[in-house]
């Protein structure tokens, strides 16, 4: 993580949550310089209120980039993309669909992860998965 990655997650955590994502993209002309966050028992609109409050000070003195940007804070959601280890970690325990790559594909619990890889349990049983052979690997909800 870099230095201004430890300081978001710093801010993030004063407010009793964790630091899920950092991530910088473009819509509709405007630059957007997103932090995602998760907190036991849900992030609510008030703690992204609260931490866009924190970190944009911040922000003005270590700024993230060139440049004009907006400062969005807010969840990954409950249907998700995993792609950073942490990500799985953070998210044992849910149902995952998996794209490996060679265009096999998974879908079942996340019953582990590492900094090596997942094990994923379907119908067929528990499989462990480097994440050197996933592709696009997503959370879903089943209503």
């Amino acid at each position: 993580m870099s230095d201004l990655e430890n300081e978001i997650a710093a801010i993030v955590a004063s407010h009793g949550a964790s630091l899920y994502d950092i991530e910088t993209l473009r819509e509709n002309d405007e630059t957007i310089f997103r932090v995602t966050i998760v907190k036991e028992g849900g992030v609510d609109l008030e703690s992204c209120a609260e931490i866009s409050r924190d970190l944009s000070p911040f922000l003005d003195v270590h700024p993230p980039m060139q440049g004009a940007y907006r400062l969005e804070v807010s969840s990954p959601g409950i249907e998700r993309k995993l792609t950073k280890p942490s990500h799985f970690i953070h998210s044992v325990g849910e149902k995952i669909k998996v794209k490996i790559l060679g265009g096999e594909k998974r879908k079942g619990t996340l019953k582990a992860a590492d900094e090596e890889g997942i094990v994923i349990e379907t119908k067929e049983g528990e499989e462990r998965l480097g994440y050197d052979r996933l592709g696009t690997v997503k959370t879903y909800f089943e209503w």
